[in-house]
């Protein structure tokens, strides 16, 4: 058996995707801006890749992890209100207050 199969394997495996993207984007744009000469610290260093492997694990783990858990805890959500849905949301509260106030 596939186990992208499994709707709820596909759906992690999706999140962690997206959130290796951003890690690698975050590190990247680290790179580029060099905030605070850190890029300057890595690249003087004799170890310096050695940091920049351990700066990318911490971000695959830290965003990876959270892209994995915000998809996890939306699960239960109606799809009005997993975002996207078109403003469905405010649509709805203002029907149902006019639904009361017709009665």
């Amino acid at each position: 058996m596939h186990l992208l199969r499994l709707p709820l394997l596909r759906l992690l495996a999706v999140n962690l995707a997206i959130g290796i993207a951003v890690a690698v984007l975050m590190l990247g744009g680290l790179m580029a801006l060099n905030p605070l000469r850190l890029r300057e610290l890595i690249l003087a260093d004799a170890a310096g890749g050695a940091a920049l492997v351990l700066l990318l694990f911490g971000f695959l783990i830290t965003f990876g992890s959270a892209a994995m858990g915000s998809a996890v805890m939306m699960l239960g959500r109606p799809p009005a209100q997993r975002g996207g849905g078109g403003g469905g949301g405010r649509r709805a509260r203002l029907l149902a207050r006019q639904r009361v106030r017709a009665r």
